[in-house]
């Protein structure tokens, strides 16, 4: 109470907290703290899309299942293509995609072929169409044709016991086509993560009540739930939920009862409502509670029993920066997923940028190409931790380090494009 300065504790408007810690840190004991799920089930192909496999799929199968013809055109025997000049060669039937040819083809004469018919014995290359002179039965062949040209042999994309697709891929359209292909009609997919969320604070509002001075209606859920859906969880939203001790304490040994993961947005920061980090020391454990990083350094993760807890910012734009660097690396190790990392780039910044050292900084942006094909961003107006628009509008962020000074007009900058993440 005496003196001329004011003891003051690290805030978010610091850029600098000795007790964050930094983004890749966080990641890595995130991660490294995370067992994939056990459980699996075998589902039908068709809905198995963006599920993660938990089992290699080997082929029983040669695709092409027989040795093929790549072109229209004409089946011949290799010794009947001419080094030089001009040959002739009797045509003795049609090979059309699905219907083979009995007949065998004999030196002199020559087969005409659809793509993907079957070749005909005896024949090991194929002329296409347009290198080819007809007249009847008689086909006119020069020297444009090598030995096995135009052909596919069977077995050529995939032998029989070849590994199609490896345990922790994400099943995309194209691996849904790859496994069709093989004549297989269900896959064994990690099961779903079960994850419970809810929001903590009294002047949030569910869509349909109505506001009060000072109320707000809770988007965090929605965003969350989003989210979620996007990667395949089974999703509990236990609503929003007061700030009464005895309340929040509840919702959170309900969740983790029977979810893989507890998610909450709010209640993690120094208010003194705020429940969360109270409750936590009593019935789970925290390994972190901030991370450098900008918006979001208010940002929890530790477990509840067996469930994982992430305890995310209450601002919207924080709610969606801390789950997509954090919480959906995570979900995808959970699932057994091959591939967490997101994908980056570099891009050329139209906009200025403002920052000062000390936090990872994730500003929203739009990336596009120029008239010169160039790939280049823009910021999206002004960027607080409570603008959702400005997530709204991105389909990026832009990643500014953490020993950054800002970005002029003109410089390169880190691009995580959403569509590699999202």
């Amino acid at each position: 109470m005496t003196g001329q300065t004011i003891q003051k504790d690290p805030s978010c408007k610091d850029e600098f907290d000795p007790n964050s810690l930094s983004a890749a840190q966080a990641l890595k004991r995130i991660l490294d703290s995370i067992d994939s799920i056990k459980g699996t089930e075998k589902v039908p192909l068709r809905t198995g899309l963006d599920r993660i496999l938990c089992e290699d799929i080997r082929s029983k199968i040669n695709v092409p299942g027989c040795t093929n013809s790549a072109m229209d055109g004409y089946a011949v025997q290799g010794t009947d293509l001419p080094e030089s000049g001009i040959k002739e060669l009797k045509l003795v039937g049609t090979v059309f995609a699905g219907k083979p040819l009995k007949e065998t083809i004999i030196s002199g004469t020559c087969a005409r072929i659809m793509t993907g018919g079957v070749m005909p014995q005896g024949t090991d290359s194929v002329v296409i169409q347009e290198n080819v002179e007809r007249h009847g039965d008689v086909v006119r062949i020069g020297n444009d044709t090598r030995y096995g040209d135009n052909v596919r042999q069977a077995g050529e994309d995939i032998k029989i016991g070849d590994v199609i697709l490896r345990k922790g891929v994400r099943l995309t359209p194209a691996n849904i086509g790859l496994v069709a292909s093989l004549g297989i009609g269900e896959v064994m997919v990690t099961r779903k993560p079960r994850v419970a969320f809810f929001s903590t604070g009294d002047e949030l509002r569910s869509i349909g009540e109505k506001l009060e001075d000072g109320d707000v209606y809770d988007s965090n859920r929605y965003t969350l739930h989003g989210m979620l859906m996007r990667l395949g969880a089974e999703i509990i939203d236990m609503g929003v939920i007061k700030d009464v001790k005895e309340d929040v304490e509840k919702a959170f040994n309900e969740a983790a009862s029977y979810a893989d993961v507890v998610i909450t947005s709010g209640g993690v920061s120094v208010g003194e409502a705020d429940y969360v980090k109270e409750i936590m020391k009593k019935i789970g454990n925290v390994d972190f509670w901030k991370v450098a990083i900008k918006p979001g350094r208010p940002l929890a993760f530790g477990k509840i029993n067996n469930a994982y807890f992430f305890g995310l910012p209450g601002n919207p734009v924080s709610v969606m920066v801390t789950f997509y660097q954090f919480v959906q690396p995570a979900l995808y190790k959970l699932m057994g997923s091959q591939h967490i990392e997101p994908i980056t780039c570099t891009a050329v910044c139209l906009s200025t940028l403002k920052k000062r050292p000390g936090r990872v900084e994730y500003q929203r942006g739009v990336l596009e190409r120029d008239s010169s094909g160039q790939l280049v961003v823009h910021k999206t107006g002004a960027q607080g931790s409570g603008i959702l628009s400005s997530m709204a509008q991105a389909n990026c962020f832009i990643i500014l380090p953490m020993d950054s000074t800002g970005v002029s007009k003109g410089n390169s900058v880190d691009i995580q494009p959403f569509f590699g993440i999202v």
